[in-house]
């Protein structure tokens, strides 16, 4: 039986992550509507990656008998100001979920839930891999900007992402 805090809290996860994979997709459209596909392509993996996040969550909510409430999801930003204010809000909306998780696993610690301690180490490792990914993309982007022939080769490395589907 899951604590009903616990599930409260996993149940918002799911809708932050849904709202992250709107959120990184529509930074995906305002680059794939500047010719930059490469960095269009990076941010709708991200997308992608972010909805399997809100999947984990809702399997593991439902393994443990809980009850799924799916919330309303915002609708995300369009109309960027330019590229190294996306970069930076990628940075902060990682660090948003970061807090996010850790909340959760502060309340488990609180009441003795293990199972679900266990579960979100692989999100806290993650968050970690994201805001070092997200951090290291900033300084990129503030190094390119200016020089099309840099920010051409940047574009060019971010389409090479692939998408990995998660164990």
């Amino acid at each position: 039986m899951i604590h009903p805090e616990i599930e409260r809290l996993i149940n918002e996860q799911i809708t932050h992550e849904q709202y992250a994979a709107q959120l990184y997709l529509s930074m995906s459209a305002w680059f794939y509507g500047r010719d930059l596909d490469g960095i269009g392509h990076y941010f709708r993996v991200q997308s992608k990656e972010e909805l399997m996040h809100a999947e984990k969550f809702f399997d593991y909510l439902n393994d443990l008998g809980g009850t799924i409430k799916l919330g309303a999801v915002d609708a995300p930003p369009h109309d960027f100001a330019d590229e190294k204010t996306i970069f930076a809000l990628a940075l902060e909306h990682e660090k948003k979920v970061s807090q996010s998780i850790f909340n959760i696993l502060k309340v488990a610690n609180e009441v003795n839930d293990f199972p679900t301690t266990n579960f979100l180490q692989w999100f806290v490792n993650e968050q970690v891999e994201e805001e070092a990914n997200a951090s290291q993309l900033v300084s990129k982007i503030n190094m390119v900007i200016d020089n099309p022939s840099a920010l051409y080769l940047f574009d060019k490395e971010l389409g090479q992402r692939v998408l990995v589907q998660e164990a």
